[in-house]
C-alpha cells in the first residue's frame, strides 16, 4: 500500500464542514474579502472563548504574531531571547527578525516542553524575553517559567501554536501573566483558517502596536476608512510596519471553526485515551500527561521507542508507511538543523533530552476526522511493527 493510494491514512486532515463553506461563500459575495468585518468578528469571538477580556489581533500566521509580539515589547539588537531547541524553526526565526539573538535550551522529558532549570542557567544581562513552547498541546511549567521571568525582569511570549484549548492549573493558555500568547490556525491545528494566527494579550497598548504593525504601520485599516456608516479616506503611516493582516476569507473559516473547539477537543481527548489503553503493553514510552489529562490539547500524540528496543525510529516509520499509515516526527530539533547548528555552533550533547525525543519519537495520527476504525488500523499496524 503506497502513500498515494485511497486507503492510505494521512497523518492529519482539517475538519471543514458545510458551515465553513457557506461562511466563505457569504464573505466572497459580500464584496469585502480582505481585512474587514469578519476579521473583527473572529477576533471578538476568540477573545470571548478565552473569557478574560483579552485583546485579540488576527494575523496571517503564528510566525507573524510572534514577531509582532517581540517587536511590540521592544526587543531588538543587543537583546537575547531564550527558547527551546525542540520546536519548529519559526519560533527562533522571529527572534532573528527582531534583530535579537536566540538562546536555545533543552526540554524536560516529563513534559517535552522547555526546561525551567535550563532557562535559569542561560539568563544573562542581555536576556529580554523567554518564548516557551507548549509542545504537542502539553502545557509548559508556566509557574516556573514566569518565576524565572519575574526574577530577571523580562517578558514571556508564549508559543501556543499547539495549545488550543490547553489549560495550566485550570486556566486557559492565553489568559496567564505572559506579555503575549500566539496561537496558530495552520491546516493541521486544533482549528484552522488555512493559514493564520492570533496574538492575544492583556496589554491594550501592546495589542494596539501589534495591530498597527500588522498592516504597514497605518493607523486606520482600509475597512475603517471605507465603512458606509462613517467613511473617512484619510490615514497616516505612523511607523514602518509589515504585511501580516488576516483576510476576511480566512476569518470566515475561523468564525465557524471556533464554534467547534470543544467538540474537536473532546474527540482528540478520546483518541488519546484509546491510544493510551491499546498501546500500554507495547515497548513504548507514551506521551507525558499533565495532572489533569483534559488540560492537554492533544495536537500531537508522540510515542517514544523504549531504549531497549532494537528496531529504530526510521524502521518503524517505514513499516507503518508500508501498511498505509502516515506518521511524522516532531521535531528535527534546531540544534540538528544546518543553519542553526552552524550559525550558533550548537552541540547535540548540550540537548540530551531533545536529542532522545528526536531519535526515538514518532507522532501518530490524531485528528478529529479519524474514525474508530482508522485508529484501530494505526494500533494494529504499530503492534505488528513492534
Amino acid at each position: 500500500m503506497k502513500g498515494g493510494d485511497p486507503e492510505y491514512l494521512p497523518f492529519a486532515l482539517p475538519d471543514i464542514g458545510p458551515e465553513e463553506i457557506q461562511e466563505v461563500i457569504a464573505a466572497l459575495e459580500s464584496g469585502w474579502i480582505t481585512t474587514g468585518p469578519r476579521v473583527g468578528r473572529f477576533e471578538s469571538d476568540f477573545a470571548a472563548l478565552l473569557g478574560t477580556g483579552v485583546h485579540a489581533v488576527a494575523v496571517n500566521s503564528a510566525t507573524a504574531g510572534l514577531h509582532l509580539a517581540l517587536e511590540a515589547y521592544g526587543i531588538g539588537a543587543g537583546n537575547e531571547v531564550i527558547t527551546t531547541t525542540h520546536t519548529f524553526t519559526a519560533t527562533a526565526d522571529v527572534i532573528r527578525y527582531a534583530g535579537a539573538t536566540p538562546v536555545l535550551v533543552d526540554i524536560d522529558l516529563d513534559s517535552y516542553c522547555i526546561s525551567p532549570s535550563a532557562i535559569a542557567k542561560r539568563i544573562s544581562p542581555r536576556t529580554k524575553a523567554i518564548i516557551p513552547v507548549h509542545f504537542g498541546g502539553h502545557p509548559c511549567d508556566m509557574d516556573s517559567v514566569c518565576a524565572c521571568a519575574r526574577n530577571a525582569g523580562i517578558a514571556v511570549v508564549e508559543d501556543a501554536a499547539h495549545a488550543l484549548p490547553t489549560r495550566h492549573r485550570g486556566r486557559l493558555i492565553g489568559t496567564l501573566e505572559s506579555a503575549a500568547t500566539v496561537f496558530s490556525f495552520y491546516a493541521t491545528k486544533a482549528i484552522t483558517t488555512g493559514e493564520g494566527g492570533m496574538l492575544v494579550t492583556g496589554d491594550a497598548e501592546l495589542a494596539r502596536r501589534a495591530r498597527i504593525m500588522s498592516l504597514h504601520g497605518i493607523d486606520r485599516g482600509t475597512y475603517l476608512r471605507h465603512r458606509s456608516d462613517h467613511p473617512s479616506w484619510y490615514y497616516e503611516i505612523v511607523t514602518a510596519g509589515y504585511k501580516y493582516n488576516m483576510t476576511d476569507i480566512s476569518a470566515a473559516i475561523g468564525i465557524q471553526q471556533i464554534r467547534k473547539v470543544q467538540r474537536f477537543h473532546a474527540r482528540r481527548c478520546a483518541i488519546a485515551e484509546q491510544y493510551d489503553r491499546d498501546l500500554a503493553n507495547l515497548p513504548l514510552v507514551l506521551p507525558p500527561r499533565p495532572a489533569n489529562a483534559a488540560d492537554h490539547a492533544w495536537h500531537l500524540y508522540v510515542v517514544r521507542l523504549r531504549d531497549d528496543l532494537r528496531v529504530n525510529r526510521d524502521e518503524v516509520i517505514s513499516k507503518l508507511h508500508e501498511k498505509g499509515i502516515g506518521c511524522s516526527v516532531h521535531y528535527v530539533p534546531l540544534h540538528q538543523q544546518p543553519f542553526w547548528r552552524d550559525r550558533y555552533g550548537l552541540d547535540p550533547t548540550e540537548y540530551p533530552n531533545s536529542q532522545k525525543l528526536y531519535e526515538r519519537g514518532i507522532s501518530l495520527p490524531i485528528y478529529t476526522r479519524m474514525t474508530d476504525a482508522d485508529q484501530e488500523r494505526v494500533i494494529s499496524a504499530l503492534k505488528a511493527c513492534l
